[in-house]
């Protein structure tokens, strides 16, 4: 599978009009395809002109409506998973600035009431205090795309204005790697674990610490965040990789609640977080 920003485009374009043309073949208008989906005929004329992109499920519905054979409908399915991923690298985004990205996640966010994050090697951003936040946006290795490192570590800050609304939950599900991985100086890490057991007391945020002591049935690939149920962002050294087929959704929540399972919360998962800041400033000393 190629996710090519190229490919990308043409595969939706691919299944715009295979979906416009079986729906033709059928001699059936978009209206009455539209009632036998259950859908409005502006989501199917938009489908079909390829100015929405339709879900796996939208395609199974609207093949099982056409009585699509088999063979062609497993081809158009294969297509439409394809076409359910997105991918972008940070070079991209660096390219037009960093701190475009903290806006499109502000969006993202503000457009979402459950938010759960995975986050095996490194605390998010909306749990970051400003010093850690500089370490994390400054480049580390040659490679790395330059950036305008004070606007990204500025819109970061200002994203955590969000976890004061007490409409959206928040979980954040960290590994004890993550944690104690020391990203930044002592102090900075300290304050780093001070800050996120302060965070865990908001009514809407809970946090959990998996423990390297504890024997886990899985292994923690990526960091990811699952918006809803309607998307997964993956995060990879590279770029980002976009789910929205519905399956790899399910799939994500349910290694969420796997981990989750697992972890320190409540009261003991702040304690932790206190006593790691406290032994960072052991360390500085």
């Amino acid at each position: 599978m190629s996710i090519e920003p190229e490919t990308q485009a043409r595969e939706r374009k691919d299944l715009a009009e295979a979906l416009r043309g079986l729906r033709r073949a059928s001699g059936l208008s978009g209206e009455r395809l539209a009632l036998r989906c259950n859908m409005s005929q502006t989501k199917i004329s938009r489908i079909e002109t390829g100015r929405a992109l339709p879900t796996v499920i939208d395609v199974e519905r609207i093949l099982k409506a056409l009585n699509v054979p088999t063979e062609v409908s497993d081809e158009l399915l294969k297509l439409a998973r394809r076409a359910n991923v997105d991918y972008a690298s940070w070079r991209t985004y660096a390219r037009v600035g960093l701190y475009h990205k903290q806006a499109e996640l502000k969006a993202l966010e503000t457009s979402s009431h459950v938010m759960r994050h995975f986050l095996p090697a490194i605390p998010t951003g909306l749990l970051h205090v400003r010093e850690y936040a500089v370490e994390t946006l400054s480049p580390t290795v040659a490679d790395d795309p330059t950036r305008n490192v004070h606007r990204a570590v500025q819109a970061r800050m200002d994203r955590q204005a969000i976890l004061d609304d007490t409409s959206r939950s928040f979980w954040f599900l960290m590994t004890e790697q993550a944690v104690r991985w020391q990203r930044a100086s002592d102090e900075t890490m300290a304050a780093q674990c001070a800050h996120m057991a302060e965070v865990n007391g908001k009514p809407n945020v809970e946090i959990g610490i998996i423990p390297q002591r504890v024997r886990v049935p899985g292994t923690p690939m990526n960091i990811f965040v699952v918006y809803d149920d309607r998307l997964v962002t993956v995060e990879l050294f590279s770029g980002e990789v976009i789910l929205r087929d519905p399956r790899d959704v399910s799939q994500h929540l349910s290694l969420f609640d796997l981990f989750w399972s697992h972890a320190l919360t409540g009261d003991d998962a702040t304690a932790f977080l206190s006593e790691t800041s406290e032994s960072f400033m052991r360390q500085r000393n």
